[in-house]
């Protein structure tokens, strides 16, 4: 699944800058309007760090980061390593090669995607706001939980075979 992965990657990447230029030339920073009832609003927030703000500042160093994840995700994916996975590495190599460009492009990431909901849980839990977030975000973390699921419903056969001597 070599090419199916590229084609997630690059999708997945213009998918991610669309909505941001989209909301860079819609919304004033700041602004917020609903988009899906409470549960998502679209609007423009730009972050210097990672979620919550971490790293605050930091904005190259994670724009450099975010890019060798990237590019070495979609080189290890193009040379035919971890086939079965092409997925949700396809989906992390997009998310960061989405904020990456941020970084260098704006010296910041663009956030345009709020949820009421998920501020209204981690208020609960945690009296903090769930952050807001961008589709690259959602790429990462989808990629990061089908990993995760991946992992847990394997068989266990496969999960603990030593290779044949």
């Amino acid at each position: 699944m070599r090419w199916g992965a590229v084609v997630l990657i690059v999708v997945g990447v213009v998918l991610d800058q669309w909505l941001k230029v989209w909301a860079v030339s819609t919304f004033r920073e700041g602004e917020f309007q609903a988009f899906i009832g409470g549960f998502l609003s679209l609007g423009l927030i730009y972050n210097k760090g990672a979620a919550w703000g971490m790293l605050g500042g930091a904005t190259l160093a994670l724009a450099v980061l975010r890019l060798l994840v990237g590019l070495w995700i979609t080189f290890s994916l193009l040379r035919g390593k971890y086939g079965d996975l092409w997925v949700p590495l396809g989906l992390i190599a997009a998310g960061a090669l989405g904020n990456a460009l941020d970084g260098f492009r704006l010296g910041k990431v663009v956030d345009p995607l709020m949820s009421h909901t998920l501020s209204s849980i981690t208020q609960f839990l945690y009296k903090q706001d769930f952050p807001i977030f961008n589709l690259a975000d959602v790429f990462v973390v989808s990629g990061v939980v089908l990993l995760v699921l991946r992992n847990l419903v394997r068989p266990a056969k496969e999960k603990h075979s030593s290779p044949a001597a």
